[in-house]
């Protein structure tokens, strides 16, 4: 039941906070709904979920007509950008935390809408991983911060898939240092099976889907 698992989820993050000697207010809960149907978002939302994470702009696009007016709700879109879909993404999300070029900063700044934006960074070798590599961050954060209608919030990334959590704490490491190196206050990174490791690192948010929803639905 939703209810349980948000609860369990609840709970994780807070221990995790207080460990850290952080405060649970500092941390956001993204859930990730991809695959998911509109329904269960908004069971989510009854239960006090604001913040909802997609990784497809075509699948939340259709979704999207079913959810109503959300008041408070905000949609992040975690998956790859392409920069040719950067106008319907603008459209439907408020957040996108997948730039990870200046074509693609530039083409979302020229929608006219205001959007908050993360930089995605890409920290490991794995070639199916999307993201700037960190040498061109400085370069990003400067082209972002030039952009009228984007306001950069800070950094996202993934690690390469583990069962263990441990071998994903290395990548946040880094991931911290690059942004307090770029004067960036917020790290979108731990999923369900990490997020304790990602918020003893320095998470502002994490994103959580497998925890909350269970595995996800198979085409």
């Amino acid at each position: 039941m939703l209810k349980e698992k948000l609860e369990q989820v609840e709970t994780r993050i807070a221990n995790a906070a207080a460990r850290a000697g952080r405060k649970r207010a500092d941390i956001t809960l993204l859930a990730v709904t991809k695959k998911f149907p509109a329904g269960l978002i908004q069971e989510a939302y009854s239960l006090g979920l604001r913040e909802f994470g997609e990784n497809y702009v075509q699948e939340f696009e259709a979704k999207r007509v079913e959810l109503g007016n959300l008041s408070g709700a905000r949609f992040h879109l975690i998956g790859h950008l392409q920069s040719n879909k950067a106008k319907i993404a603008a459209g439907i999300f408020h957040v996108i935390q997948t730039v990870d070029s200046q074509k693609l900063a530039r083409r979302l700044d020229a929608e006219q809408k205001q959007l908050d934006v993360m930089i995605e960074v890409k920290l490991s070798d794995e070639d199916a991983k999307a993201g700037a590599a960190p040498e061109e961050v400085p370069a990003l954060v400067e082209v972002i911060r030039g952009c009228a209608n984007l306001r950069l919030l800070g950094l996202m990334t993934m690690p390469p898939w583990s069962d263990d959590a441990e071998p994903s704490r290395p990548y946040f490491s880094k991931l911290r240092a690059l942004a307090e190196a770029n004067g960036l206050q917020h790290l979108s990174m731990g999923m369900s099976h990490d997020l304790e490791v990602a918020i003893e690192e320095g998470a502002t948010m994490v994103r959580i889907g497998t925890a909350l929803f269970g595995p996800r639905i198979k085409a």
